[in-house]
């Protein structure tokens, strides 16, 4: 039975420094915090009452919510994937407090990154009180590390209901609504969350956060830009832990029936049409293993 998955929900992120990871989410990043506590803080980006959260632990250590339509298809959900032998856990109640969701699974995607499905995400009773002006609409999407794309890829979209929008070399965009991509599979020797997108009002709003993150100095890691495939215009930048970060405006609508997907080389303009490349592959935008900077860098020469 196919899984199938409503909307991208939160994530979970892990630091061994909470005060540090609260003051990027909210001095930088702009996002509204809620649920304060010594060892960990939630936050808010749009209508949910949390999409992302921080906590004592291993950054390595990650987590994705994504949400299904209710109770019996969490059951199903469960069913599927202890089938086809994943080791599936419901969460505490003291857990979904935590997430403000009514109930939620977790488990480990074929390359070992924690997933949890999540059912009625709380709506709070007004948009989110960003605690800058960075004009963020809401939390859109993630990139994962994918240690076989091929294999993930069989896995979001044969047993769960994403669909494939487009493929950059080897690396797929996957949707699970209109919106051109809600999950990113970028190509590691590693799993785990890659990037966390927030989309933003208008490309002013990128510009004046380039600005702002310039001014701080926060490792810019790819931008400003234009993504060929969905057509967003973007930054990214580097957080605590390593973590990516991204705002973005004007992504792709796709019409379900007659979109077909599209296959885009691995060089630099499949990345950016305005020639933007990224920065410190090892952590930033993609992540090719060893040798990977000077393969991209033989890909750029080559292009150029």
């Amino acid at each position: 039975m196919t899984i199938n998955i409503i909307d991208i929900a939160y994530t979970r992120l892990k630091t061994p420094d909470v005060a540090a990871a609260t003051d990027f989410a909210t001095r930088i990043l702009g996002l509204e915090p809620v649920d304060r506590a010594v060892d960990r803080l939630s936050f808010r980006s749009d209508s949910r009452m949390s999409t992302m959260s921080y906590e004592i632990g291993d950054p390595s250590e990650t987590i994705v919510g994504f949400e299904l339509a209710n109770g019996e298809d969490l059951l199903n959900a469960a069913k599927t994937l202890e089938a086809l032998g994943y080791e599936v856990r419901y969460g505490s109640h003291e857990e979904r407090e935590q997430r403000h969701v009514s109930e939620f699974i977790a488990f480990r995607d074929p390359s070992g990154g924690r997933i949890e499905f999540a059912v009625s995400p709380q709506i709070g009773g007004n948009g989110a009180q960003l605690s800058r002006d960075a004009g963020i609409t809401g939390f859109s999407h993630v990139g994962l590390f994918s240690r076989d794309p091929g294999r993930d890829e069989h896995f979001w979209t044969q047993i769960c209901n994403a669909r494939v929008s487009d493929r950059v070399g080897e690396l797929p965009l996957l949707r699970l609504s209109q919106i051109h991509h809600s999950i990113a599979l970028v190509p590691a020797d590693r799993c785990g969350i890659q990037h966390i997108n927030h989309q933003v009002q208008s490309i002013d709003d990128v510009q004046r956060s380039y600005a702002l993150l310039s001014q701080h100095k926060v490792p810019i890691v790819f931008g400003p830009g234009r993504h060929p495939t969905s057509g967003a215009r973007f930054v990214y930048f580097e957080g605590p832990d390593g973590m990516v970060f991204e705002y973005s405006v004007g992504v792709r609508e796709v019409d379900e029936e007659t979109y077909r997907e599209r296959q885009f080389g691995f060089e630099p303009k499949s990345f950016c049409m305005w020639g933007a490349t990224p920065k410190n592959q090892g952590v930033g935008y993609i992540d090719l293993g060893p040798g990977g900077q000077r393969a991209w860098d033989e890909c750029d020469r080559i292009a150029r």
